[in-house]
């Protein structure tokens, strides 16, 4: 048995190591860098949608379920002679120290939009980073698309490279949409997909410029949607109608009626 006295990092160390171990859990002995990272992801995004609701119990189990990946991949990069979970610490703390001069160091940033210019000058000269490489090199790989967008267009706005109002990106929306519905006349379907890209890009730096993150909106209006559809679904059953065998403007009409009574 694993003590329940030590402290609970330690605790999940040793927990994790038995089951990677001989006489462990099969499911836990075939996993790789690879087959994890999915689950990774997954267990990413539970925690996003445990944040928004609110509720800390779910918060603390679901990052509970996301520091699982960390030491799964430190234990199996031990397994490896890579490295271990006190490395990676170790690590994150000296970069954390190294990336932050104006705390313990003699430098000075006394706004967010300072703290992350000199971040980036940091991050760029441990990384040997040239000019010639890119101010944007690397940004946001990995990301989804929506997320990258945003963080692009942040990082671009650090050095100016942005709109002076938030009227100028509307007007760019609607630029963007006349584009679109130009191609669509024309029946471009190469030109529609590069248009709607565009108008979407558009769309998040919308999003950015009024002070809201494009994928907590689109994860909301995404929840309300599905609210709703499954209000006006319900409605209409207890109607004695289906989905599917119903005209538009009928289900049109209990999506209306469900909006309406949508707190």
């Amino acid at each position: 048995m694993i003590p329940s006295d030590s402290d609970g990092l330690t605790r999940l160390k040793k927990v994790v190591h038995r089951l990677r171990a001989p006489g462990g859990c099969p499911w836990d002995q075939e996993q790789t860098h690879e087959s994890l990272i999915p689950h990774l992801l997954e267990e990413a995004y539970e925690v996003a949608d445990a944040i928004r609701s609110g509720d800390a119990a779910r918060m603390r189990e679901e990052l509970g379920d996301l520091l699982l990946q960390p030491v799964l991949h430190a234990e199996i990069a031990a397994e490896r002679g890579a490295f271990d979970l006190d490395a990676m610490a170790h690590e994150l703390t000296e970069k954390l120290i190294r990336r932050h001069p104006h705390v313990f160091g003699g430098a000075a940033a006394d706004t967010s939009d300072a703290v992350l210019t000199q971040w980036d000058a940091i991050k760029r000269e441990e990384k040997g980073m040239e000019v010639e490489a890119g101010y944007l090199e690397g940004v946001g790989l990995g990301l989804p698309a929506l997320m990258r967008a945003q963080k692009l267009q942040k990082k671009a706005a650090r050095v100016a490279f942005d709109w002076p109002s938030l009227e100028g990106v509307r007007e760019k929306v609607a630029e963007e949409l006349e584009e679109v519905d130009r191609a669509l006349a024309a029946e471009d379907a190469e030109a529609v997909e590069e248009e709607i890209g565009d108008l979407l890009f558009s769309v998040v730096n919308l999003a950015r410029k009024a002070g809201v993150q494009a994928e907590a909106a689109l994860a909301a209006a995404n929840e309300k949607f599905l609210r709703r559809f499954h209000a006006m679904e319900a409605r209409l059953r207890q109607q004695g109608q289906e989905l599917g065998e119903l005209p538009l403007e009928v289900m049109d009409a209990a999506w209306d009626a469900v909006k309406r009574g949508d707190a």
